[in-house]
């Protein structure tokens, strides 16, 4: 059994299929069929039923799957923590970062990190919560930023805490209010946000305890596309103030949200018991030295 082996099982669970996984392996499909068939043969199990495209794991490859998971994530802390005692500054840090306000948030700080430490590859990806904490849970990614999470599997480092606005089609009745109550939009079409985003369940669960089921406009992850729904009347979007700023234009009020107080609390998660590389200390060094709101401003 080797970690090739492990590395190509999971990953054709992952993704679902050997094709998409040999495509992610950067290897030949057949390569990728015959490690999972070393495996198996190591093994003395069948962990995978095979129907057309499709892969189903059988209920060895459930077992043999939650190990290797285990076995590769602890590979990889292995390699980061011996990369971190023989090159200092030298490394990789695998990075996610929030879908919603990238740009606004972590461009020039990303830019920063990399002017800093210029021979630290990240690996960056971007998602909702959800995403985050799976992959940093799985050991795919050593740090993430999302909303900050309940799990006490992950520890974690607050970032900002914004409040939500509301924007609306200039020509809507509340448009030119100061702020409103979240009932008072109970008639108007909400453009919400995928489902990986844990933010979409806050807003939803918001909206029914305010005694009203939203009606769905659209979705989407992309705040730019959202503002633009706006301002062609497709409906309100909610959007932490920092995103909402700056999508302001013609067409498109911002209304503060005055009740409920619904927040967008980013925080830099990682996995509680993982050994976090000095990559991953570096970049988390600099998001305390570049607050959203440095002390003093508001």
């Amino acid at each position: 059994m080797e970690f090739k082996q492990l590395r190509a099982f999971a990953e054709v669970v992952r993704q679902g299929s050997f094709t998409q996984a040999a495509v992610r392996l950067n290897a030949s499909q057949s390569a990728v069929s015959k490690q999972i068939a070393q495996l198996e043969q190591s093994l003395r199990v069948q962990l995978l039923e095979r129907s057309g495209p499709h892969v189903r794991l059988t209920a060895a490859g459930e077992v043999v799957l939650r190990r290797a998971e285990d076995m590769l994530r602890l590979r990889r802390e292995l390699l980061t923590e011996l990369d971190d005692l023989s090159r200092l500054h030298r490394g990789e840090l695998r990075l996610g970062l929030p879908l919603l306000g990238a740009d606004a948030l972590f461009a020039g700080r990303f830019a920063e990190y990399r002017r800093r430490y210029p021979n630290i590859v990240v690996h960056l990806i971007e998602g909702g919560s959800k995403t985050m904490e799976e992959q940093v849970y799985s050991g795919e990614l050593e740090l993430g930023g999302g909303l900050t999470p309940e799990d006490p599997a992950f520890d974690f480092q607050p970032f900002c805490n914004e409040p939500l606005d509301a924007l609306l089609p200039a020509d809507h009745p509340l448009a030119t209010r100061e702020s409103l109550s979240l009932v008072e939009l109970a008639d108007t079409p909400f453009l919400l946000y995928q489902q990986s985003f844990t933010l979409n369940d806050r807003l939803l669960r918001a909206c029914r305890e305010a005694g009203f089921e939203p009606k769905e406009g659209g979705r989407s992850g992309q705040a730019d596309f959202l503002g633009a729904l706006v301002a062609a009347g497709q409906g309100v979007v909610l959007l932490p103030r920092v995103v909402a700023r700056d999508l302001e234009r013609p067409g498109v009020a911002r209304v503060l949200l005055s009740e409920p107080d619904l927040r967008w609390d980013i925080s830099f998660i990682w996995r509680r018991d993982a050994y976090l590389s000095n990559a991953a200390k570096a970049w988390l060094s600099l998001m305390e030295e570049m607050p959203l709101h440095p002390p003093g401003s508001q």
